[in-house]
């Protein structure tokens, strides 16, 4: 799967990782599908890494859920990093 792929696929896993985990995580829609797209490549390197996952094929649950399962990653820490500085 190319750039492109991996693109709208992080777009999709941020929405649906913005469901999963709703709340107040700031920066509002966009920036959370700029965080899903960085959690889909999070998602899919560390799937690479740690369960040797392929990641060719857009279709694959395996690819979607490790990209979901990146994207929450991500938001979790993006919401503890801005949660910390908001009560500063």
């Amino acid at each position: 799967m190319g750039f492109l792929g991996f693109l709208l696929l992080g777009l999709i896993a941020g929405a649906i990782a913005k469901l999963i985990l709703p709340g107040k995580q700031g920066g509002g829609w966009l920036i959370t599908l700029l965080l899903g797209v960085v959690g889909a490549l999070l998602g899919g390197w560390l799937g690479g890494l740690i369960f040797n996952a392929p990641l060719q094929d857009f279709f694959s649950l395996q690819t979607w859920l490790l990209a979901i399962g990146g994207s929450i990653l991500v938001l979790l820490i993006y919401g503890l990093i801005v949660g910390r500085k908001s009560k500063a």
